[in-house]
């Protein structure tokens, strides 16, 4: 059996969605984590977690910014918390595990590893440079003209803005991955980098503050991570942090992957084996 793992599907666009429904393990026991980023309305996320749920042995989830978007046009017109509270029961009821789920230990050859889907969101301390304060940092955004459509359409009730969401969401993850037995290795999930490095090879700097958070950046080390998995940049790649693989494993837009050399390979393989330096 294998852990594998994809990002950023961004069903809505139909070239992407012909991928996800090739999408097809390799065993009947394989396990797919999928890191975000699936679409923007509910059901658009839904038909596709299905999908997946009924191919996979086990479907771990952890939310994108997309899905917590509440677009106009989306008959589900939750915002914030109640919306991804509202996204968790339903893939609950396909047997997806969540961030709000016991974490599920994956039985690896070498023995039990614990896959910890994280949501932690974004604080706006991967500033641009020369910038020290939040209100810095999206005026040079603004200046710039890369603003995150997230500043539109993510709301964060009932919390007051998206960082005060991201701080309880990180007492709320610090608090469970504490609990994790301290002889077991980690797979960290979670659809923002959890270390500023994967930022700085973006074309646009200014939008780095909607990529993470500084809080996170030893989490690797503390949590014995054995790989690290994230999306939301679309440069999949993989890293080394400290002897850690931090692997994006997203799919992106079709004008994105439909422009490189190679057509998108699908599904990453996180262990047993290890990953390699690029997947396209």
């Amino acid at each position: 059996m294998s852990l594998f793992a994809i990002s950023d599907l961004h069903v809505r666009h139909a070239e992407n969605r012909a991928i996800v429904d090739e999408l097809r393990p390799e065993s009947p026991d394989d396990w797919l984590i999928v890191a975000g980023d699936v679409g923007e309305l509910a059901d658009d996320v839904l038909w596709a977690m299905e999908r997946l749920a009924e191919r996979f042995a086990t479907v771990v989830w952890t939310p994108g910014n997309h899905e917590l978007w509440t677009p106009p046009r989306d008959p589900v017109q939750l915002r914030g918390e109640d919306r991804y509270r509202y996204l968790v029961e339903r893939l609950r009821d396909l047997g997806v595990a969540t961030p709000e789920d016991p974490y599920l230990q994956w039985p690896g050859p070498d023995g039990p590893v614990v896959v910890a889907p994280l949501f932690v969101l974004y604080d706006y301390t991967f500033r641009p440079d020369g910038t020290h304060t939040k209100e810095e940092a999206l005026a040079a955004a603004h200046g710039a003209g890369v603003v995150c459509t997230d500043e539109h359409l993510l709301h964060p009730d009932p919390y007051p803005s998206r960082d005060a969401w991201c701080r309880a969401r990180l007492a709320y993850t610090r608090s469970r991955l504490d609990a994790i037995e301290p002889t077991l290795p980690t797979v960290l999930v979670n659809h923002f980098p959890l270390v500023r490095r994967p930022t700085r090879v973006l074309r646009y700097p200014e939008f780095a503050q909607w990529c993470g958070t500084e809080a996170t950046a030893d989490w690797h080390v503390r949590y014995r991570a054995a790989a690290v998995v994230y999306g939301h940049l679309h440069i999949p790649r993989t890293i080394d942090v400290d002897g850690v693989a931090h692997t994006e494993v997203s799919l992106g837009y079709p004008r994105e992957w439909g422009s490189r050399s190679a057509p998108p390979q699908g599904l990453c393989r996180i262990l047993p084996e290890p990953v390699t330096a690029a997947r396209w």
